[in-house]
């Protein structure tokens, strides 16, 4: 039987929206190795375009081509049913776990919430380091929207690299866990955060942000030396106000796609996730977001595709100097971006070898691409599609439906702004041929009937920052998850399984002929790759949202993922991701790692089950202060706590809470930050007629719940 190593101390409340007083800058803290680490692989450009090296995972995708695709083969169809837990850790100060870890010399590397990344022995689980950058204390005073979890780590030569919810990067001594280096990514307090895996390659480090619904942004993306922090080069997304010039060529041809007075909106187009580097090619992909405002009538009120929205841009890696773009969504305005990721292969397309890369974004498209030339060679829908009826081959452009930009004012749109294809990694075997994509199928209603959209401004961190409502459209399908095989070469679907809930979580293929994935309803699944039969189930007694990985240590090959309910479908989720039952603060996260040996017991879960309302008699409700009320918890609380105050497990269901009773209480928690520490944000500008009006609001929800 293996070690079990308790990591950690139990937070009370979620931090999914942060603020702090504008003190100085806290130092992290670390926990000594306990014993040495190895660091004999040196980690640079040679290991991470090795695709034969089975043995460690060394960045989001393995290597360089993101294929997430291993040539270890210990495990395989024919013996994967023995698999068992091989060592586990609870992770007890933990919530929404969602990264992808790394493994390098029999040490596995993970980040987990605030940002606290851990170092452990990769065939025991015994902690090494820990190393914390104290996020709650370094958030500026008006920090509000963002996410607490992140969605990995990167390594390079001695040292390890995290990017943290408050904008700083910082360079980790991968030995020790010691600090080597910090540096701010965007000002203290700017309406940014980021929740991406840095992208290393060539000596630099990689990092976006996300934003774009915090307030006025303009995406960018910046690379620093890896040995010293220093900015290399910053490729701005979208174009700024003509009156100061532009940065570039590339930007003064952005430009030329614009109308209106679009900067004042900061224009979006952030990168947060989908950074390719293409080691062949020397070449940079970059996935990038949607607008800013969503609604196009605002940002861009005569027209225009909005480069470089939602597209991918090839950057050169020394410079950042643009090379090519494809945009797949011109002039998006349904939160249709591109940030998913962007995997490379060469394919047998019509007798020639391609060098392609595949991408598979929020719009529905499955896209193959030259990656030499930015030419399009196929794209077809992946999953049901109503905005446009197909992609124009000599154009490159989507043919989209009349009445799809809800000109009218409102529409019924699949896909939703969660997207057909989240930022849930699909993976690539090139045994098989096949890649394999989370699909989500949904339907949202858009509207904007109650926008001006002569006057609309965009505020920080308030929740009004899209200049569209959204909303699940139940009556037109309750959204549903298939997990599915694509063949690139004809780009067609193989085999697609169905999946329980929304949002399920990235895939790892391996050279057994194997396709792993969690579910969101605790199982972690291994398919047949060429088939999609199911070969092995394992209920780890919690949702997954993050997806596994595999190496091998002394001989025996590993999978490993982190077990904990988490991202964005924990907050707004709606009716499907209640229905999970992972209820707030009731299950414990797990680092899981399973072999053909293990027989380490899990110790069972609590059942899944929704949490439920609190009758007060004592709380009469007013109907007019929770009309009123709607607009002030749907522009602060509904992104952690859920749609109708009805939270699918990533923030306690205030419905349930029993200080909604007492003022006093209330206001101490929410706007004087009696628990902030915790992870509650302070949010001192309420009054408290807005607070009241919350109160009414949530009760009145809760009242229709028992």
């Amino acid at each position: 039987m293996r070690a079990i190593m308790p990591i950690g101390g139990l937070l009370t409340v979620i931090l999914l929206f942060a603020a702090c007083s504008r003190a100085p800058e806290q130092q992290p803290t670390f926990e000594t190795a306990t014993k040495p680490v190895s660091t004999t692989t040196v980690v640079d450009d040679k290991a991470m375009s090795d695709e034969a090296a089975g043995e460690n995972w060394l960045a989001f995708g393995r290597t360089y081509s993101e294929q997430r695709f291993s040539p270890l083969d210990q495990v395989h169809t024919g013996n994967v049913s023995q698999l068992g837990v091989d060592w586990y850790i609870d992770l007890t100060n933990t919530r929404g776990l969602v990264a992808t870890p790394l493994v390098v010399d029999g040490v596995l590397y993970f980040i987990e919430s605030m940002n606290r990344v851990r170092a452990v022995d990769a065939s025991s689980g015994e902690e090494l380091w820990m190393f914390d950058p104290k996020v709650v204390e370094n958030h500026g005073a008006d920090m509000r929207v963002g996410w607490e979890h992140n969605r990995g780590i990167g390594i390079w030569k001695d040292k390890l690299y995290l990017a943290t919810w408050d904008g700083r990067l910082i360079a980790v001594d991968r030995v020790t866990g010691k600090e080597v280096w910090s540096v701010r990514t965007f000002e203290k307090g700017a309406p940014l955060y980021i929740t991406g895996a840095p992208k290393i390659f060539k000596g630099k480090v990689l990092i976006g942000n996300g934003g774009t619904e915090a307030g006025p942004n303009r995406g960018y993306v910046t690379a620093y030396d890896a040995e010293t922090g220093s900015q290399a080069w910053r490729f701005w997304i979208v174009p700024g106000n003509p009156a100061d010039g532009f940065e570039n060529e590339a930007m003064r041809m952005a430009a030329e796609t614009w109308t209106g007075e679009w900067w004042k909106f900061g224009g979006g187009g952030n990168a947060w996730h989908g950074f390719t580097y293409d080691a062949e090619l020397d070449s940079i992909y970059i996935g990038t977001g949607n607008g800013a405002p969503w609604n196009r009538k605002v940002r861009s009120p005569d027209g225009g595709d909005n480069l470089f929205l939602c597209s991918i841009v090839a950057l050169d890696p020394e410079s950042g100097e643009y090379k090519w773009h494809y945009q797949t969504t011109p002039g998006e305005t349904w939160d249709f971006n591109s940030n998913m990721d962007i995997v490379l292969a060469d394919l047998e397309i019509e007798g020639r070898t391609v060098k392609a890369l595949m991408h598979a974004p929020k719009n529905g498209f499955f896209y193959v691409i030259d990656r030499e030339t930015g030419k399009l060679i196929s794209a077809e829908p992946y999953a049901p599609i109503n905005w446009a009826t197909h992609v124009d081959m000599e154009t490159g452009r989507p043919v989209e439906r009349l009445g799809a930009r809800y000109e009218d004012g409102s529409e019924f749109i699949t896909p939703t702004p969660i997207g057909a294809h989240s930022w849930h990694a699909m993976s690539f075997n090139p045994q098989t041929g096949l890649a394999y994509i989370p699909v989500i199928h949904a339907v949202a209603k858009y509207d904007d009937e109650g926008v001006d959209l002569t006057s609309w401004e965009s505020s920080a961190f308030e929740g009004d920052t899209i200049a569209v409502g959204w909303s699940w459209s139940y009556d037109e399908g309750i959204p549903s998850n298939t997990l599915q095989a694509r063949d690139p070469v004809t780009n067609q679907t193989v085999w697609e399984v169905p999946m329980p809930g929304l949002s399920n979580p990235g895939t790892l293929t391996t050279a057994g002929n194997l396709l792993f994935q969690g579910r969101v309803n605790g199982d972690l699944v291994a398919y047949d790759a060429r088939t999609g039969d199911i070969l092995w189930t394992y209920p780890t007694g919690l949702g997954i949202s993050a997806p596994p990985v595999t190496y091998s240590a002394d001989g025996r090959q590993y999978i490993a993922l982190l077990v904990g309910w988490g991202g964005g479908a924990a907050g707004l989720g709606g009716k499907v991701s209640v229905d999970n039952g992972w209820a707030y603060g009731v299950h414990t996260r797990r680092l899981v790692a399973f072999s053909l040996d293990g027989g380490t017991p899990l110790p069972p879960q609590p059942p899944p089950a929704p949490q439920q309302p609190v009758e007060m008699l004592q709380f009469e409700v007013d109907p007019e202060l929770a009309d009123a009320g709607f607009g002030e918890y749907a522009s602060r609380c509904m992104v952690c706590h859920g749609f109708d105050a009805v939270s699918p497990g990533m923030a306690p269901d205030l419905r349930a809470s029993s200080l909604l009773a007492w003022d006093d209480a209330f206001a101490a928690i929410v706007r004087d930050g009696a628990r902030q520490q915790n992870g509650m944000p302070a949010f001192r500008h309420l009054s408290d007629e807005q607070l009241l009006k919350i109160r009414h609001y949530v009760r009145q929800e809760a009242e229709k719940g028992y």
